[in-house]
């Protein structure tokens, strides 16, 4: 799936997990994803959410709020939640039924509106924002537009370092891969997943 990601989107990934370390979280929910979407300020989720009157500051600030803040921040290799894989896989489905051949930061914000339930999307309303408008919103976006990735090279150490974090990552996109049939032959096998959230959250703490 990730070769799927547009530069964008694969840079939300890994703003989604800095956000958590900065929440001291060691997971990744669909918060950290609303998070990393906007604080990622040039795709069209972040577009779309801004002109929603959606700012970083009041989500983190929200989501704290929601959540709380960890006593110690994480190290190595953040895990994503179960939502969060689902909005994943749903991002998928979003890019797929609008026949792109690519996951945008678009397709992630669409996932994060269809999975419905997250932290993500109780954030989003607390915000003010209806959640089926604001999807008619961003697929109005997408019409007539290309690969984000089109017009956002990424070249030289700011590539690699992104590659070297991004690699960190894959394997939990895999997994998601693995769900959906289209697993390859060399993935590597799968290891129990226990974050301290929305696994353990009875449905409340995080999403």
């Amino acid at each position: 799936m990730f070769e799927r990601f547009t530069d964008r989107a694969r840079r939300v990934v890994v703003l989604a997990q800095e956000e958590a370390r900065m929440l001291n979280h060691n997971y990744i929910g669909t918060e950290h994803l609303l998070l990393g979407l906007i604080h990622e300020g040039e795709g069209i989720a972040a577009l779309v959410l801004r002109e929603n009157g959606i700012a970083l500051p009041e989500v983190r600030i929200e989501v704290e709020q929601i959540i709380g803040h960890g006593q110690a921040s994480p190290s190595g290799h953040i895990p994503f939640t179960p939502r969060a894989k689902k909005v994943l896989e749903l991002s998928l489905r979003e890019a797929l039924q609008l026949h792109h051949n690519y996951i945008g930061t678009e397709h992630i914000l669409l996932g994060l509106i269809r999975e419905g339930e997250g932290v993500a999307a109780q954030v989003l309303v607390k915000q003010g924002a209806n959640l089926s408008v604001l999807r008619g919103k961003v697929v109005e976006k997408t019409r007539g537009r290309g690969p984000e990735s089109l017009a956002d090279p990424l070249i030289g150490p700011r590539a690699t370092h992104l590659e070297e974090r991004l690699t960190r990552i894959e394997a939990s996109l895999r997994r998601i891969e693995r769900h959906l049939g289209i697993a390859r032959p060399d993935d590597p096998p799968t290891e129990g997943h226990k974050p301290g959230g929305e696994d353990d959250e009875g449905e409340a703490a995080s999403g």
